[in-house]
This record gives C-alpha cells, sequence and structure tokens, in this order.
C-alpha cells in the first residue's frame, strides 16, 4: 500500500516567509532575519477559505492581516462560491495538478516495485535494501535551500529546477525501459537484482523530491493571494491521482488474472496482462519529456500573489535574496529552536511504533496467497479518502493547536496497527481448499485499510 514518507512541509514555511518579506526590507544577515519575528494570524486563516491580504486602517502596509474576501457573495451555491473564488487561477490549479500528478507516478512505481519483487520470492533483507530508495523525499529538505536560491532568471526561479528534473525523470524512465528484464531475473535463475534497481530508483525518486521541492515553491507564486491555500489540495489530489496511477493502475493492467478475468474474452485468454512494466515506464517517460517541453515553451512563470501595480513591483526588486550560506544559516538556528528539536523528535520517532504493520502487511499477504493486483485494488476504496481527508482535517490542523489531532489519532491509530497484526495472523486460516480466499477476507481488509487510513490521515497532515 501507500507508503508513508516523513515529508516536512515547506509550504507553510514559504507562505510565512512570503508574508512577511515586505517587512524585512532593509535586512542584510541572517542574524537580522531570525531576530525579526514574524506575525501570522492563524486565527484568521482557515482551509481552503477565500483569503486576501488587505490593508488595515491603522496599520501601514507592513502589518497587513489576513482577512476572508468580502467580494466573494457568501449567500450562493458551494459551486457558485469556489467558481467566483478561483476566477483567474482555473489555469494554474489544473497545470499544478498535471504537476503533482506527474510527480506521483514514480512514487506509485516505486511503490509497486517490492509487490512485485514478492511475487518473484524476494527476502524481506532484499526488499529493506530496496526500501532506501525512498530517502529522498525523508531528506530533501537538506538541499531545498539550494533549489530555492539557485535559479536562471530568464527561465524562473522555478523551472529552473523543475524543467531539468522532469526531463532527466523521463530519460531515466526510457533507459529503464530497455532494462527491465535484466533488473527483474526475467528469464534467469538468479532473480532480480534488487542493489541495482534500488541504484535506479534512489536517483529517480531524487528528482521527483527536487521537483516536488520546485513545484510546491512554485505554487505559492503561480496562485493569486486569495486561493494559496489551495496549493496543499492541488498536492494531496494531484499526489494522490498520480500516485493511483502509478501503483493501482499498472498493477492490475499488469497481471494476468485480471485482464482475463475483466478486459479479455473467455476464448482470449493469456498468460500475461495487458502492458508490463518496461511498457509502462516507456510510456511515462515519453509524457514526462512532451509536457515539460509544453510548460518550458507556453507557461511564462510570473509571481501572481504580488498585487499588480508599480508600487509593489518596485517593492518586489527590493526583496530580501539570501544566498545559500545565509540561507542555511537560517535553517539550522531554525532547527536548534526548542520546539523544533521537539518536532524533530516526534517526526523521527512517531512511526516506531507501527512501522512493522506498514512495512510488511501487504507482502505478508501476498505470501499467504493475496494476488497482488486485488490488494492494489483495495487502492480504488481508499483514494477517494485520500483526497477528501486532507479537506476534512484541515479546519484542525490549520488552527493554533494543529498538533491536537496528531495526539488524539495516535492510540487508535496503534489501535488499528494491532488490528493489522491479529488479521495478519488470523487470515491463513481462512484459506479455501482451492487456495484462494473468499470474498469475505477481502471485505474484512478492506474495512481494516479503511479505518488504517481514517487514523493515517491525521498523523500524515498535521
Amino acid at each position: 500500500m501507500h507508503d508513508v514518507l516523513i515529508d516536512i512541509d515547506e509550504d507553510l514555511a514559504l507562505v510565512m516567509a512570503n508574508r512577511v518579506r515586505r517587512r524585512n526590507r532593509g535586512l542584510s544577515s541572517s542574524g537580522d532575519v531570525m531576530a525579526k519575528e514574524p506575525d501570522f494570524g492563524f486565527s484568521d486563516a482557515g482551509p481552503h477559505i477565500p483569503m486576501v491580504y488587505r490593508q488595515s486602517d491603522s496599520d501601514d502596509e507592513a502589518d497587513s492581516v489576513l482577512r476572508k474576501d468580502v467580494s466573494v457573495d457568501s449567500s450562493g451555491s458551494w459551486f457558485a462560491r469556489t467558481r467566483e473564488t478561483l476566477r483567474g487561477d482555473i489555469s494554474s490549479i489544473c497545470l499544478l495538478l498535471f504537476l503533482y500528478l506527474l510527480q506521483g507516478v514514480p512514487l506509485g512505481l516505486i511503490g509497486a516495485i517490492p509487490l512485485l519483487l514478492q511475487g518473484r520470492n524476494v527476502s524481506y533483507g532484499q526488499q529493506a535494501i530496496f526500501s532506501f530508495a525512498y530517502w529522498p523525499f525523508s531528506m530533501k529538505l537538506l538541499w531545498a535551500p539550494v533549489v530555492d536560491s539557485v535559479y536562471w532568471k530568464r527561465i524562473g526561479r522555478r523551472k529552473s529546477w523543475m524543467v531539468p528534473c522532469q526531463y532527466l525523470i523521463g530519460m531515466f524512465m526510457l533507459l529503464l525501459s530497455f532494462r527491465v528484464p535484466y533488473v527483474m531475473g526475467e528469464g534467469t535463475d538468479s532473480g532480480p537484482n534488487v542493489l541495482f534497481l534500488m541504484l535506479i530508483f534512489l536517483p529517480l525518486n531524487f528528482l521527483a523530491a527536487t521537483q516536488d521541492i520546485a513545484v510546491d515553491g512554485w505554487a505559492l507564486t503561480i496562485l493569486s493571494r486569495k486561493n494559496v491555500g489551495y496549493a496543499s489540495t492541488c498536492n494531496a489530489v494531484g499526489q494522490t491521482a498520480g500516485y493511483f496511477l502509478g501503483n493501482v493502475v499498472f498493477l492490475s493492467l499488469e497481471s494476468a488474472d485480471f485482464a482475463n478475468t475483466f478486459l479479455r474474452s473467455a476464448d482470449n485468454q493469456k498468460p500475461y496482462g495487458i502492458i508490463d512494466l518496461a511498457g509502462f515506464v516507456f510510456f511515462w517517460g515519453w509524457v514526462f519529456i512532451i509536457s515539460t517541453t509544453l510548460v518550458l515553451i507556453f507557461k511564462k512563470e510570473v509571481d501572481n500573489s504580488l498585487e499588480n501595480n508599480s508600487s509593489n513591483n518596485d517593492d518586489e526588486e527590493k526583496e530580501l535574496e539570501l544566498g545559500i550560506v545565509e540561507t542555511y544559516t537560517v535553517l539550522w538556528k531554525i532547527l536548534r529552536l526548542k520546539p523544533m528539536l521537539w518536532m524533530l523528535v516526534i517526526l523521527l520517532t512517531g512511526k516506531i511504533a507501527f512501522s512493522a504493520t506498514d512495512g510488511i502487511t501487504g507482502l505478508k499477504l501476498i505470501g499467504m496467497g493475496i494476488p497482488k493486483d486485488r490488494l492494489a485494488s483495495f487502492g480504488l476504496f481508499l483514494t477517494p479518502l485520500q483526497i477528501m481527508l486532507p479537506w476534512m482535517i484541515g479546519k484542525w490542523t490549520a488552527g493554533p493547536r494543529p498538533l491536537n489531532i496528531f495526539l488524539l489519532a495516535y492510540p487508535y491509530r496503534l489501535f488499528v496497527g494491532g488490528i493489522f497484526a491479529a488479521l495478519v495472523y488470523f487470515t491463513p486460516s481462512f484459506k479455501l481448499e482451492t487456495g484462494k480466499f473468499s470474498n469475505t477476507v477481502y471485505i474484512v481488509w478492506i474495512i481494516a485499510y479503511i479505518l488504517h487510513q481514517l487514523y493515517l490521515c491525521p498523523l500524515l497532515y498535521t
């Protein structure tokens, strides 16, 4: 299932920086930056509520406050209000959704590889070796300041990194498509070359993580100020859709059982699926290259978060620009703050209690005889939850105490981990004489995974 990566969210930090950067003109050092405490009104903010910066009568421009956009008629229907709010940003939101979808495809593919390896009798030790391919998304904070500080002005701050990363991802996929039989051990007795497979997907995931940094930053400037809250929604929806395509759709179409049952006639049964790994990777490699070329040519990078008047354009030229060394200095000082130290402890230890059930449950089920396409099909029920839950818990995570929902969900998450362990233990007892499982077993596991997702989401989005 969807492996969870610890991802320190840069969105909030970038929003706060965008909010106070006008107040920081004249600051020349990292010490000055740390001494200037940002003023971010969480109590006025909410999830996906139209927001706009409006100048207060009692404050100057530097002390603008975040308020609801009164230009939107609150008496209309939800659809009408949303359409009015998103006016002017529809194309940008569609672009962000597509970019995040592209980002989710290699993530879904990496999540599908362990299921393919398990079907080729790969040991858990070798599976652990491949898990190193997930590390870039957990470590991307280390090179995020470089992505934010170094760029080519002619192309754009974000496109300078996004375009090369997506081109490289596309080329990686095209090259990988010609080496799939070798790395997967097809036609040999040696089995898959797991180490080589990890060394291929590690840089692929590194490029996807770097593209994520660039797109996250672009999302905060490509949208107007009142709609910047939709940046995280585009991330959640687009990345989930991409993961669904790279994982659930691929595993289903790659399965001979799924293809013969649902897509082929009775007299046209084949011992293979509709697509294979090589063809799937080859297709998405070209999608990356073609779509990146179109974005490079037709989409100009413009900062829509700024007011379109001459005074603000002059202010933009005076914005604080930190170099790489200064940026890392600020980052180091932030990490040394006591609240951040506690947060790091929570992030680094919070999943230890249920890491075994999260990481091994799917592999154990495949080892018991549950087809990987059936296991992947659970995503049909989980994907809507993965899209809806961030919206539902947003009003709690956007408040002044966002970790409260984390603390409330944690005991229940431990309980669900115990349920998973018990189900894994008893599932072999319900195996039929034919070696298959009844639909009741699948229904029970679907319910268990839904409960798992309900209590997992608060741990992901807080």
